[in-house]
Parts: structure tokens; sequence; C-alpha cells
């Protein structure tokens, strides 16, 4: 459980922004590396691996369940795994902290195993929603023996003899579509996940890496059909984790914000489904190059040359959300620095992120002096060009929160305050240092 010292931090104006940096690895093929690596047969090499709170939560589950992770210094991981369906039963609970990328996964992971285990978390962990990862669980076989409103402490069993299903998630949810895809790993036949909307693929990317059988094909206007053949062999394979996007939102808006900002992020991950943000910030007269692309860890990078910008409104479309959902707070605060009202559309699954996301960002920006309105599902900012600050924000021990108002205080009129900064380490450890490097001023 969360028991680090609340960390209040400042962040006020001071200057342009220079430099060149490289945020950590991405946390979803972080996560994921380590799961599907615990679930090949041999060694498997993982560089450039995210060392924030989450991964490490998640890593230490699976040494609990019979796999070997060891880190080697510099960001590099030597994993030895023990085969599709071949978790232990662990001797205590699996606490995972703040992510809930990590157990909504090793929820479907364990779920496809003989095995039975207690997921927990911190308090943030223990309000978000996991009763829609259990359902298509129950189905191929798993039953929860001990929960409270299908949230966590839960107790989950495993099936002994999995079922393959055909899944259709009822909201466009990468994490709930990977779930069903692990347990189905330890299933005979073909499991088959429809999706309305296509979601981050990292994970079907992942497992044709470590050898598994999987065919994609599209369904509908927008939508993938995705067939596993279970019970595969996964072999072991390299891995290079490339810069996180989600994590690169932050210094990347901040650039913008900055007049005279000039900054270069190192190997961003460029996955289409995976660059909403990008497409919107352009749309909204962003100044963002993309340079030097390559391919790292089966993903094209790049590195983005960023320099401030003036920015306008815009209204951002309900079906770009999935490939921005946790760049939303981001956003909204580069919406409040733009001129105009910049509607942001279909934001329902900010509700059950690490906060209320949506009423958080819309808190965030009315303690600055930002006009924003939230109509249903709908983020409408209203944007003056300028942002006076000066506000206190409550982040709810939500990392990106957290993130998103102190790049507000680097360009707003007055310095931006948040009450606790230590979360920022579940997915962005040395945020603070980084930042310092191209001259931002941020202080306890």
């Amino acid at each position: 459980m969360h028991s680090v010292e609340p960390r209040p931090l400042i962040a006020r104006r001071n200057g342009p922004l220079r430099g060149r940096a490289r945020v950590p690895g991405d946390k979803s093929i972080s996560i994921r590396a380590l799961i599907l690596g615990a679930l090949t047969v041999g060694e498997t090499q993982v560089a450039g691996m995210l060392e924030g709170e989450d991964v490490l939560s998640t890593a230490q589950t699976l040494r609990a369940l019979g796999a070997t992770l060891q880190q080697c210094g510099g960001r590099r991981w030597l994993l030895r795994g023990v085969g599709v369906g071949g978790f232990a039963t662990p001797a205590a609970p699996l606490d995972f902290g703040n992510s809930g990328t990590g157990c909504r996964l090793m929820l479907g992971a364990v779920g496809g195993c003989p095995v039975t285990a207690q997921f927990d978390g911190d308090a943030s962990l223990r309000t978000r929603p996991m009763r829609r990862v259990l359902d298509p669980l129950e189905r191929i076989g798993a039953r929860t023996l001990a929960s409270a409103d299908g949230r966590l402490p839960l107790t989950l069993a495993g099936a002994r003899d999995p079922l393959p299903i055909v899944f259709e998630p009822p909201v466009a949810s990468a994490q709930l579509k990977s779930a069903v895809l692990l347990a189905g790993l330890n299933a005979p036949g073909e499991t088959v996940v429809i999706e309305r909307e296509a979601t981050r693929d990292h994970t079907e990317k992942m497992l044709t890496h470590f050898g598994a059988q999987l065919r994609v094909e599209a369904a509908g206007e927008n939508g993938r059909r995705i067939t596993l053949t279970g019970q595969p062999e996964l072999a072991p394979a390299p891995i290079v984790v490339p810069a996180d996007p989600s994590s690169a939102a932050f210094p990347l808006v901040a650039a913008l914000l900055t007049p005279g900002s000039e900054v270069i992020l190192e190997g961003v991950m460029l996955n289409p489904l995976r660059s909403g943000l990008l497409t919107t910030l352009e749309d909204m007269g962003a100044a963002i190059e993309a340079v030097q692309r390559r391919t790292e860890g089966g993903e094209e990078v790049a590195d983005l040359l960023v320099r401030g910008s003036a920015l306008r409104s815009v209204e951002v479309p309900a079906s770009r959300a999935p490939s921005m959902i946790d760049e939303y707070p981001v956003l909204a605060v580069a919406a409040a620095f733009a001129e105009g009202t910049t509607a942001m559309r279909g934001l329902k699954e900010l509700r059950v992120k690490e906060s209320d996301r949506l009423a958080a960002t819309a808190a965030l920006l009315r303690a600055n002096g930002v006009e924003v309105a939230i109509e249903g599902d709908d983020l409408l900012v209203q944007g003056r060009g300028r942002v006076p600050g000066g506000g206190l924000v409550t982040t709810h021990m939500d990392h990106r929160i957290a993130m998103a108002a102190l790049v507000m205080g680097l360009a707003s009129e007055r310095p931006v305050k948040i009450d606790d900064g230590s979360f920022i380490a579940t997915s962005f450890p040395g945020f603070v240092e980084l930042m310092g490097s191209l001259g931002a001023a941020l202080s306890g």
C-alpha cells in the first residue's frame, strides 16, 4: 500500500525550455513485456524498461507467481518464464500499488491458469472498477471468490479447464481486450475479441513477437476482430522498450506553451493507435516535427522536435479518445492557453481512471481561472490565450493530473501548486529532474 509522504510541488514561469531529453520507457509495453516474458519458456532480455512504481509492483507480483525477473542495471532486465499456464499459487496477496494496467492484465493472465490469488492495491486502485474484466474471465472459467462490488481487494480462482470465448467489449479498452487475450492463451481453440473501435494494439504485437498465432481483421468501420490460437509455447525474444508517448506529452506541451522553446524528445513511440494527442495538437497549430523515424521493439519511433507555438481551439471527436485517453488532462491544459473553445467529446472512460479524471481535470482548470464545463461525457475548455494560475490543485493520487497541473504552472501568470507529487513516480520517475534539465522551474 502507498505510504510515501505527500510531496507538494510548485511550478512557475522560468522562460523558454531548451535541450534534449528521453522520457522513460513506455509503461504499456514495459508491463506487457514483463507479463508475456513470464509466460515464455526460457530467457528474455528487455532493454529500456520503465522502472516506475507501476512496473515494479507488477514485476513483484510475477515473482510471487513463480517467474524470475532480474534487474541488470541501465534499465535492462532478464526474464525467465514459467510457460503458458505455469503460474504457481502465490503465498501472499498480489499488491499492484497504483497500477490499473498491471492489475487488469494480470487478472487475465491468472484467470486462465489453475491457481488462486488475492489481488490488492493502494487506496486509489481499490476504487477502480474490475467487474468489466471479471465478467469475461468468468465465462472462460475463472471464479471470483471474494470482492466488494467488483473492486479490490478480490480473490480470483483461475480456470482449471479454460474455455475459448468470443467477446465483444462493452467499452473501448485495451486493458479489457488484453486481459481476455491473456486468459485465452491457456484455452484450447480460438479466443476471439471483436472491438467496435480499435484500441492500442501492443498486446497483439507482443503476442506475435513471442510466437503466438494471432490474426487481426477489420470489423465494421473502425473495429477489429482479433483471433488468438490458444495453448502456444511462447518463445523468448528480446525487446527494446521505446519512449512512452503518454509521458512525452508533458514536456511536449510544456515546450509548446512557453514562448521561444525548442526541445527534442528522443525515441518517442509513434504507434498510430497512440498518436491522437499529436494529431490534435497539430490541428491546433503546434510546431511538432518527427525526425529520424526508425523501429524499436516492433514499434515505429522518432525524435520529436517541439517549438513554442500559438495554439487555436479545435473540436476533438469521440472516435479519437482511445488513441489518447491518458493525454486529455494535459491536452486540456494546452486548450486553456489556446484561443477559443476546445470541445473534447466522448470522455466517459476518464471517469474510471486513477481518479475521476474528467472531474479532476475540470477542477484543475477552474482552480487556475480557466472557464470549463462538463456536458455529459464532453469537456469544453474556454481558452483565452493566457491562464491566470495561482491555484492549489488536488491531485487525487493521480500522476497525470499532477503533471498536467505542473505543466500549466510553467506558462501561467502566477505559480501553480499541487498538493502531492509523490505519485508521479508511478509512470514518470525523474520527472522533476528531467523538466529541470530543460529549464523548467519546479520546486517543493
